[in-house]
């Protein structure tokens, strides 16, 4: 199949079966679970939501009641100034568990706004303790994915505090390249890649002109290409040299 041949990323479809149908747990890139801890996360699941391109999945100055899966699509975690400029956080995808920093801050940590159309697995925030008390190892699952979470973070510090321009938007590439490979998101060679110049500004710190000139520099040097929403790594290599990107293979993570 040519990649001309590839349809752009369309909004999909809502996620309204059981756990134990759910297509992420045949993925390896997440630890399966027991038929008892199926049950535990179906019974914690308080429904669906779908949300479109551009839409809130939470507000970034109102409480939410619900955490959330990511069941299909992208999402990005932000905050904004009062006088509108915004920081991406970090970047989602599918398996990733949102919201559980605001359960340990006084008020409103972050937004999360859609990318793409996403469909996300909701669960009460008022029943995590609960989750916690009966599910010890879930409870760890849980713990994990807030450290990988902050691991994440670390790295996003160092880029925007030490790299410079090309090696912050090398860093990048290669980063959601390999976890768009990590969850099946990657067809001959190319990844699903909807984030556009001002995302990725709006997460490095650098004006939109100077990520213009940087991103068609590198693409000058070949090292990477993005045509109409897909993203191939041309010299995997040379991008990771230049990002300093040396991350060992990425392990299973859990998936509630």
């Amino acid at each position: 199949m040519k990649f001309e041949d590839y349809p752009a990323p369309v909004s999909p479809p809502r996620c309204a079966h059981p756990c134990g149908q759910c297509g992420l747990r045949s993925n390896p890139a997440f630890i399966p679970v027991s038929d008892e801890e199926l049950r535990v996360i179906e019974s914690f699941r308080g429904g669906t939501r779908a949300v479109d391109a551009g839409g809130s999945v939470i507000e970034e100055h109102r409480p939410s009641p619900m955490l959330f899966t990511l069941y299909s699509g992208w999402a990005f975690r932000y905050k904004t100034l009062s006088d509108g400029r915004r920081q991406i956080l970090s970047f989602l995808l599918p398996g990733d568990f949102i919201g559980l920093q605001d359960e340990f801050a006084d008020g409103q940590t972050h937004g999360v706004e859609a990318v793409t159309g996403v469909t996300l697995c909701a669960f009460p925030r008022e029943k995590l303790w609960n989750l916690f008390h009966a599910q010890p190892k879930l409870s760890y699952d849980i713990t994990w994915l807030a450290a990988r979470e902050e691991k994440m973070v670390d790295d996003n510090l160092v880029t925007a505090g030490r790299r410079n321009a090309g090696e912050r938007v090398a860093m990048l590439l290669m980063h959601l390249y390999r976890r768009a490979e990590r969850v099946g998101m990657v067809r001959d060679g190319w990844a699903e890649f909807p984030i556009n110049q001002q995302h990725i500004a709006d997460a490095l710190g650098l004006s939109l002109v100077h990520t213009n000139k940087t991103l068609r520099y590198l693409q000058r040097l070949g090292l990477y290409k993005i045509d109409s929403g897909w993203l191939r790594i041309l010299e995997p290599r040379a991008l990771e040299t230049l990002g300093d990107y040396f991350e060992r293979p990425m392990r299973p993570a859990p998936l509630l």
